[in-house]
């Protein structure tokens, strides 16, 4: 269970995980051997999955984004999961959700161009047996992107 010190903590670290320790420490109020112990735990119970830098994908040389809606065929166990290896083993494949209801599973896919978008469906995603049905959407835009839950917001 989060008290209010784990989620400003957390708070703060979405926004800037570099921030160094005394200053989280400043910032929240308490030593910083305190908030040290604290973000640890945080760490060792999987509050906190991991540190990432977040690209921006045109300027970091991948221009086509798309989100790629995946049919299946069948739905039996093996296939499941074969699928789902394969899916989430695929460089060019940043997320994969999987959904209920008419589409099976929702990607999020950047490459660089549209001839490796076409060398991605053709040669990757075609090829995954079980797969009956790929529907493309490119992103023109994006107007929102936030990976921070709002922790502090109707405590």
């Amino acid at each position: 269970m989060l008290d209010k010190t784990d989620k400003k903590i957390l708070t703060i670290l979405q926004e800037n995980g570099r921030i160094t320790n005394s200053s989280l420490a400043k910032q929240i109020g308490l030593s910083p051997p305190a908030v040290l112990e604290r973000v640890k735990r945080l760490e060792s119970s999987g509050v906190i999955n991991k540190y990432v830098a977040i690209l921006d994908p045109p300027l970091a040389g991948y221009s086509v984004q798309t989100i790629v809606m995946v049919c299946l065929s069948h739905h039996q166990i093996q296939s499941l999961q074969n699928v789902k290896e394969r899916l989430t083993q695929m460089s060019e494949v940043l997320e994969v959700y999987q959904l209920t209801g008419e589409v099976d599973f929702l990607l999020k896919v950047a490459v660089k161009d549209m001839s490796s978008y076409t060398e991605f469906v053709n040669s990757k995603l075609s090829g995954i047996p079980g797969i009956q049905n790929v529907k493309t959407s490119f992103i023109l835009d994006t107007l929102k992107n936030n990976t921070a839950l709002n922790l502090i917001e109707g405590e």
